[in-house]
């Protein structure tokens, strides 16, 4: 059985991306404002770096320290018993199985039926999850998603434990609770039942990471009861901290396809859903389940017979069962596709995951989740002329402030109830530049209460209500246009109740310093802790480099695939190859010893940002390649020079069966190009008797 639960139909009217139905709001600014009375945080990143419940300084579940305890058992060889998560049915739930099943639950440690079992093997994929007999795809879906971010992936997996060194029987894992990172530690007893895993199992025996790190958030939810049908939405956040946002399928905005582009681009988390009934799912004829979650793993343009298409992947949690319709493993659109895109592309095995077009997403899903750690993807791409600043809000609604009867109205709502002000600086219009997400604080260890009606108004100097959002959920997310002045956001419930929350208010600032129509350096998406995308390659370095000194040719390969082609444009020619990446660290490895220094990154990552911009600029037709003409004018951009023999044998050499140039092959041949001309004049200037002319010496060199 699998449950994912989807928003509320009274939801699908406050989610509408249309344009033509968003209206712009004129305000009049003003220069003064009285602050709100509560506690405020005005953040320029998403946590107050070393302040308590940020990653620097975690809040402590069950006040429970991870190096205290396993010091502790370490010390007095014993193996680590959680009496805060136990293993006994309480930790189960009571409505999860049958009384007569519930109680034939044994509880293993992995050390006792694997010889060698470890936390982490060959890295972390969402291909090392199979989902269990709990119905929790939602978090699985959402989880899927994040071993595709390893920058938010960091966050939650700490590094500092495993089966092997300093083993006691206690891991630890963070999540993200009401504005703050919590550490929530367990032990590593899992249940089972008839033999078989209850929880989710990983696809190789002895790894172990999703079978705990599951563990760690039933814990945090209140019982593994809690994980049996939830919100793919709230899981996002749960592991991210960031703010989502939902679609819906149902009445899509018409700049769908732009919207997944420019999600996939900026390197947010997305997940989608099936209508159908709770708790139950049925498979259809053609693959897809009902009522379940999925991970949306991919969005591109390919090149298709003589035209261009949008193509989704999708991977189902349960590990396998796919799409069989068309761009499925087996579909004959593949036919139709350049054979290099159809084997960068194609993975033809039964693992869940699959292709579809963006037409058959739309029919088959019902809502698609987005979720980030800041809106930036809102920008469409166009993310180095702005950066986003968040307020945040800790305090309690009470009905009781409220005046009249009818506490939902917006009289009633702004009356002495808190209300907090922002002001929205120039903009660009017709771009959104504020987004409010309001939370309801369930209390501690009511992680399944049940949700308010929550929401909020958004209001004029005067107390006109312009805008107002509600729905049965736990966070209420949306996203406007207003014009520069100053506003007012109201929190409220319909209902009789009070409720604490936490507000988040995003605005957009546009720094008019820079240059619009430039192309931006390769960026990294925004950590958590970060203000603004930080795009310096010292940054770059550190996040893939081995022990933060060096990084070898896979690392680069990784890195230049996950970093340099997030751009849509340099992506079309095709990734870096690993014989590719070995020949750029060869070029730009002064020491010769397979690795380079951040000093050498540096080199290489100045000439990235250099190749890319030329790039850019000669790809007039944006396919993704360029033509000899196009090359030849790079080249010269590039302050080199080519004949026409040499740019013959450089297509042949680098290009493909049409004789094009893709962006991952023009860096490769570009930086050697660049290499050999420069060796060519240092010979020359240093007196050196050479035979041949500048042009064979490059022709020579640059073909071999």
């Amino acid at each position: 059985m699998d449950t994912s639960i989807e928003p509320s139909a009274e939801k699908l009217t406050i989610s509408k991306w249309c344009h033509a139905a968003i209206t712009e709001i004129s305000c009049q600014e003003r220069d003064t404002m009285l602050a709100p009375s509560s506690a405020l945080m005005l953040e320029q990143g998403w946590q107050t770096r070393g302040a308590r419940g940020s990653l620097q300084n975690l809040k402590k579940f069950n006040n429970q320290d991870f190096n205290q305890l396993r010091a502790l058992c370490l010390s007095q060889g014993l193996l680590f018993e959680d009496a805060t998560f136990p293993a006994h049915v309480s930790s189960i739930g009571p409505n999860l199985l049958p009384a007569d099943k519930l109680w034939q639950i044994q509880w293993k440690r992995p050390t006792e039926f694997q010889r060698n079992p470890y936390l982490i093997t060959d890295g972390v994929s969402r291909f090392d999850i199979k989902q269990g007999e709990i119905g929790d795809c939602w978090m699985l879906a959402a989880l899927g998603s994040l071993t595709l971010q390893k920058q938010f992936l960091e966050n939650i997996l700490p590094k500092d434990q495993g089966f092997q060194d300093d083993y006691a029987g206690i891991f630890h894992f963070r999540f993200w609770q009401y504005g703050d990172w919590v550490d929530v530690v367990i032990d590593d007893r899992l249940p089972f039942l008839n033999g078989r895993y209850l929880s989710v199992h990983p696809r190789t025996s002895n790894e172990f990471w999703p079978s705990l790190l599951e563990k760690a958030y039933a814990k945090f939810r209140g019982s593994y009861q809690n994980l049996h049908g939830g919100y793919l939405s709230d899981a996002l956040v749960d592991l991210t901290g960031g703010i989502q946002m939902q679609f819906s399928l149902r009445d899509p905005p018409p700049d769908l396809e732009e919207i997944l582009k420019a999600a996939d681009k900026s390197q947010c988390l997305m997940g989608c859903s099936t209508s159908g009934q709770p708790r139950r799912n049925i498979e259809l004829g053609n693959g897809i389940v009902q009522g379940h979650a999925y991970t949306v793993t991919g969005a591109v343009k390919i090149r298709y017979k003589n035209g261009w298409k949008h193509i989704i992947r999708i991977w189902n949690p349960w590990g396998h069962g796919e799409w069989k319709g068309p761009w499925s493993d087996n579909s004959p659109q593949w036919d139709h596709v350049e054979p290099k895109w159809r084997e960068a592309l194609l993975r033809d095995k039964d693992d869940g995951e699959f292709w579809m077009s963006c037409e058959n997403f739309q029919e088959q899903f019902s809502w698609l989740y987005i979720c980030n750690s800041t809106p930036a993807f809102l920008d469409f791409g166009d993310q180095h002329c702005t950066t986003w600043s968040m307020e945040r809000h800790v305090s309690l609604w009470s009905p009781v402030l409220a005046t009249g009867r009818n506490n939902y109205s917006p009289a009633g709502a702004v009356s002495t109830n808190p209300q907090y002000f922002f002001k929205v600086p120039d903009y660009a219009p017709n771009t959104y530049n504020v987004v409010i997400s309001l939370m309801q604080k369930h209390a501690k260890g009511m992680q399944d209460a049940k949700n308010l009606k929550i929401g909020f108004f958004i209001t004029m100097e005067n107390s006109e209500v312009l805008k107002q959002n509600f729905s049965v959920t736990r966070d209420v997310t949306n996203y406007f246009i207003l014009s520069p002045g100053t506003y007012g956001v109201v929190p409220a419930t319909t209902e009789d109740q009070e409720f604490e929350f936490l507000l988040r208010i995003f605005t957009k600032n546009q720094d008019h310093n820079k240059n619009p129509n430039s192309l931006p350096s390769p960026v990294l998406p925004m950590d958590g802790s970060r203000q603004n995308q930080d795009s310096s390659y010292k940054a770059v370095f550190l996040r893939y480099a081995k022990q933060g000194s060096a990084i070898d040719a896979s690392q680069l390969q990784q890195l230049l695939n996950e970093v340099i082609l997030q751009d849509e444009m340099t992506s079309l020619g095709g990734r870096f190859s690993f014989d590719s990446c070995r020949g750029i660290l060869a070029l730009m490895d002064l020491n010769s010893n397979g690795q380079l220094t951040l000093q050498e990154f540096g080199s290489l990552w100045r000439s990235l940002t250099k190749y890319m911009d030329i790039f850019s600029k000669e790809d007039r037709n944006h396919s993704g390649f360029l033509d000899v003409s196009e090359l030849k004018s790079a080249i010269e951009r590039a302050g080199l020079a080519a004949n026409e023999q040499l740019l013959r044998l450089m297509t042949l050499r680098y290009g493909d069966a049409a004789r094009r140039i893709g962006f991952s092959d023009f860096v490769y041949c570009m930086l050697r190009l660049e290499t050999v001309t420069h060796a060519f004049q240092n010979l020359a200037e240093g007196g050196s008797q050479i035979l041949m002319t500048a042009m064979e010496w490059l022709t020579l060199v640059m073909y071999t």
